[in-house]
């Protein structure tokens, strides 16, 4: 096939959206002559994130399944087969060749007008607990990609999670002195990383602003990524500042936050987990404590194989950092056999592979319309 045509579907979140464009990336390096375009809903990221990153985005409703009696459950059949025919005419209009679908509540659509006009369907779940868009998507999907390798999802192969390529190719080693004098940090004393996310966590931040004798008395540095407007301050509310502890609202690229760090502190979002085990980064998961549960979940692989430690949100108190958290950075033997552990579960090429599996589906998908 000279020139593919593939249409990537997905949205809603980072989570959804950062890995579609990293897959996008990865079809442009392997088939440059590729026609690249994105499918998502009118109400995600996606209509911020897709065009910064260069690519066309196509919009079709968003379309949730009503969860109890309502008007909207009378009118959502219409409004379902309405999203199904609108992605039809996008992947016909576009003369797709294959699909990749990231999930969100785009793809069910878009799945479905894939099969109805033959289209071959590639996808990809980030959680380790799947979507119901991808659950139906593995039913008609020539391939399915998974970033977590215990994800319950039928035929599925373990990819691991599309990130960017200044992450998935980090040199944490090579990088750590530059990394650490960007960030106005000493470059030769051990480093501890916080960050509860774009948005923050407030009771990661306020355990942490707890515990700061504790973690400096450990010989460690802090740099603690608040979130936005969640600078920690003291009670007479100015910034609380500390010789080793540094903290801003949040940075552009969290490749530099790795680089920098011995330890990091975070949330266990499915792409903060990968990219931690991408690029061998010990890690303190404290899960979201809201949800279903998947936060757990993700981080429970990167756990049991000794590359990161797990604690609820409530147990992430002064105390349990400075029996658990004040050691680790006070043993660099130990924090070594951790990053040890944790690059045996990163996994760099992501997203060539998804890439790669698209690639092979459009090429099966020509011979077979």
């Amino acid at each position: 096939m000279s020139t593919p045509s593939v249409v990537l579907a997905g949205g809603g979140t980072a989570g959804h959206v950062s890995p579609m464009i990293a897959v996008a990336r990865a079809v442009e390096r392997l088939a440059p002559q590729a026609r690249v375009a994105m499918i998502g809903t009118e109400t995600g990221l996606e209509t911020r994130l897709v065009p910064e990153a260069g690519y066309a985005l196509e919009t079709i409703e968003k379309v949730p399944m009503p969860r109890r009696p309502s008007r909207d459950l009378v009118r959502f059949p219409g409004r379902f087969r309405k999203a199904v025919d609108d992605a039809a005419a996008i992947l016909t209009a576009r003369d797709a060749d294959v699909v990749i679908g990231v999930g969100g509540y785009v793809c069910t659509p878009v799945y479905l007008a894939a099969r109805r006009l033959g289209v071959p369907v590639v996808i990809h779940e980030a959680n380790a607990r799947p979507g119901l868009a991808n659950r139906l998507g593995s039913r008609l999907a020539m391939f399915s990609g998974v970033a977590f390798e215990g994800t319950p999802l039928k035929g599925a192969r373990w990819v691991g999670m599309p990130m960017s390529r200044e992450i998935s190719q980090l040199d944490r080693s090579a990088a750590r002195e530059t990394a650490r004098r960007e960030l106005a940090l000493d470059p030769e004393q051990v480093t501890l990383v916080v960050t509860g996310g774009s948005s923050g966590a407030a009771s990661v931040n306020r355990a942490v602003a707890d515990s700061l004798d504790e973690l400096l008395a450990a010989g460690a540095q802090v740099l603690h990524l608040t979130g936005r407007d969640k600078i920690v301050r003291d009670e007479s509310g100015v910034p609380v500042a500390r010789e080793g502890y540094h903290q801003r609202e949040y940075l552009d690229g969290m490749q530099q936050a790795y680089a920098a760090a011995d330890l990091i502190v975070a949330r266990s979002g499915a792409a903060t987990v990968c990219e931690i085990a991408a690029v061998g980064l010990p890690a303190v998961f404290v899960p979201l404590p809201i949800g279903n549960g998947e936060q757990e979940l993700n981080a429970r692989e990167l756990v049991d194989a000794g590359g990161a430690l797990l604690v609820k949100d409530e147990h992430f108190t002064k105390d349990w950092i400075r029996r658990n958290v004040a050691p680790l950075l006070a043993d660099p033997r130990l924090l070594r056999t951790m990053e040890g552990h944790a690059a045996e579960r990163g996994i760099t090429d992501a997203d060539e592979r998804m890439a790669r599996a698209a690639l092979d589906a459009a090429g099966r998908g020509e011979g077979e319309r």
